[in-house]
């Protein structure tokens, strides 16, 4: 399969104006599952599906060669409501493609998928390469990137597909949120009865709100945890039992998640329970081969305070992808035609350095 880069790039469009056409709100992709997998058989290749999900390997895999995964997603949110144009219209004006995921992250995933076909057929690669056009990633859910990884096989390093404008986000911060309850007792508060739960809140809030974690992120700087949501009281003369409060903790990759927990709970009296922690944090070493190939090609890195599938993932892995994050989920979401024929380059330029 030896195919042009002005190949690869019309097809990618037109890809891409397939996937905007086609509603896929999270835990609703089985159409954009079917587009993706169509246009990859349609090409001779592979290909397995689990639920939503959509993987392939590089027609001469070879068990003894580590393996690369090229990670995107086909889920998007729902429309924002100040959308002017038809969110599914996926119309080319003035050198934007406008609709629903074509900046997030529609733009990156159709670059990935040339990129692995401008490779498919190469005998002489030193890795392997696994594509994965995965589900639910805008709402973190269990039926994505985290349902298929077993079935993937043993992973070296992943690019995860997101706006970045092709520089390199070597580190993500995870995201915990945080249910706690702090217990009093009731009783009437003219008598001054009872032990007032509130009270007891505050000093765990105060704590939540001064402590400083003794490990820094050289790029994110210190973890991040902000009280977010309180609730007590039933009226104004009991005594409240119970203050329930959320805090929101962005995580940094100086610690996992379960150090984090295990710190709150030695500090403060109230009861933490975590929602969840599957987002942890991710990074890849700045002397990664795959970063250095990135920076020889004049790519800036930074750290990403937004959460991806990178948080679901236990291998090193380097998020990058046409388009601006600053223009997802917005109303009259675009990409710029020209960042996705950059993305295929950028891509291809990225992963000759190390293939």
């Amino acid at each position: 399969m030896t195919t042009s880069t002005d190949t690869l790039y019309n097809n990618a469009i037109s890809l891409l104006q397939q996937l905007i056409a086609t509603p896929s709100v999270s835990r609703q992709e089985a159409d954009t599952a079917l587009i993706i997998n169509t246009f990859l058989t349609s090409r001779e290749v592979l290909t397995y599906r689990k639920e939503n999900n959509i993987w392939a390997y590089n027609a001469h895999f070879d068990d003894a060669k580590p393996t690369i995964l090229l990670n995107s997603h086909h889920d998007t949110v729902k429309a924002n409501p100040g959308y002017t144009r038809n969110p599914h219209a996926a119309d080319i004006e003035d050198g934007k493609l406008y609709g629903l995921g074509s900046n997030d992250a529609g733009g990156c995933l159709v670059s990935l998928i040339a990129t692995f076909l401008h490779f498919y057929e190469r005998t002489d690669l030193k890795y392997n390469l696994c594509l994965a056009a995965t589900a639910e990633e805008e709402i973190s859910g269990k039926n994505g990137i985290e349902l298929v990884l077993p079935d993937l096989g043993e992973l070296d390093f992943a690019i995860v597909g997101e706006p970045t404008l092709m520089n390199l986000a070597i580190a993500e911060r995870g995201l915990m949120v945080l249910d706690c309850t702090a217990h009093g007792k009731a009783g009437h508060a003219a008598r001054e009865e009872g032990d007032n739960a509130i009270y007891k809140a505050i000093k765990d809030i105060e704590w939540f709100r001064t402590f400083i974690f003794p490990k820094e992120s050289e790029l994110f700087g210190p973890i991040k945890m902000s009280v977010t949501v309180i609730n007590a009281g039933t009226q104004h003369n009991v005594v409240p039992e119970s203050c329930n409060f959320v805090v929101d903790v962005r995580v940094t990759d100086a610690y996992r998640n379960d150090e984090v927990l295990t710190i709150i709970r030695e500090h403060v009296n109230c009861e933490v329970k975590a929602r969840s922690t599957r987002l942890k944090p991710s990074s890849i070493d700045k002397n990664h081969p795959i970063v250095q190939a990135g920076i020889a090609m004049g790519k800036s890195t930074y750290g990403s305070p937004t959460t991806s599938d990178q948080a679901l993932l236990d291998i090193p892995s380097l998020k990058m992808g046409p388009g601006d994050s600053a223009r997802s989920h917005m109303a009259d979401e675009y990409v710029y035609v020209d960042e996705i024929r950059n993305g295929i380059d950028g891509y291809i330029g990225l992963l000759k350095q190390v293939l």
